[in-house]
């Protein structure tokens, strides 16, 4: 049987409010999400034994471990077979929902192949809190809550991106630990419904990130990055995505895109141009 395979896409929040924090500890959020036509690729051989190979040019970053959230999502489903192979080019530990979009695809393919259907968002919220929001992917989400109600918005346009990493990891729990706010307003209960990439990035200039004061302060190259994006023509938003330290712009056109993403290529960076998916309505 021909392995099946499916992208695995770059997660990018463009909002990250934090609105509470529970008394288990865990953290409210509310957070606009968009995806990426560019993101890691999980294949699957279902006929051969449960195993996770990694290749790609960010796999040095990655062991195949039975705590993989690939794994871990297979094993949710009682799966006993499927070879299955992470193409990895996203950088580990950035920002970007790597290893739960990774998840989610490998769950597609299962799901597709067995017959089964998806686990429900209790047993998802086990692998991750961006596991739903990712299994929704490439539509443009609304996430909240812990990341278990998850919602398409509307009228979210296509998005020229660049994505930025200064070549630094960032624990997502250390970040957390970091905030020193951790009740915030969320966005407004009704989005507004958006003429163009524009007026997205107007609105988005006055919505946060929450996250990105604190994992600033423990990677200072993320202000660095921001300015820089900030600094290249035609850059409409810069803003870190997640907890980092993976920092997006976005760009009025697909040549402004292009100048900057050769403008800022250095050694030991991972920069890429890529487009975003929009609303379907």
């Amino acid at each position: 049987m021909t392995p099946r395979s499916r992208l695995a896409p770059a997660k990018i929040n463009l909002t990250l409010h934090v609105t509470g924090q529970r008394e288990d500890g865990y953290h409210l959020l509310d957070s606009l999400v968009v995806f990426a036509a560019f993101g890691d690729r999980v294949s699957l051989d279902p006929v051969r034994p449960l195993a996770l190979s990694i290749t790609g040019p960010q796999a040095a970053g990655l062991a195949a471990e039975a705590d993989n959230l690939i794994l871990r999502a297979a094993r949710l489903l009682g799966a006993s077979r499927g070879q299955f192979t992470l193409e990895k080019a996203l950088p580990v530990a950035s920002g970007m929902g790597g290893g739960s979009s990774d998840a989610a695809a490998a769950l597609h393919l299962l799901t597709e192949a067995s017959g089964q259907d998806i686990p429900g968002a209790a047993q998802l919220m086990a692998l991750g809190a961006d596991l739903p929001v990712c299994l929704a992917a490439p539509a443009p989400q609304r996430m909240r809550g812990l990341g278990e109600q998850v919602e398409p918005v509307a009228r979210v346009p296509a998005l020229w991106m660049l994505l930025v990493n200064p070549g630094q990891g960032l624990s997502t729990p250390g970040v957390f630990k970091a905030l020193t706010s951790r009740r915030n307003p969320p966005m407004p209960s009704t989005l507004p419904r958006w003429a163009d990439a524009a007026a997205l990035c107007d609105w988005l200039q006055t919505q946060r990130n929450d996250l990105e004061a604190p994992a600033s302060r423990i990677v200072q190259q993320i202000t660095h990055v921001l300015a820089l994006v900030r600094s290249q023509p035609g850059c409409l938003l810069a803003r870190m995505t997640g907890s980092g330290a993976t920092c997006f712009g976005v760009f009025a056109d697909e040549y402004s895109l292009s100048q900057a993403a050769a403008t800022l290529t250095r050694p030991g960076w991972f920069v890429q141009a890529t487009r975003t998916a929009g609303s379907v309505s």
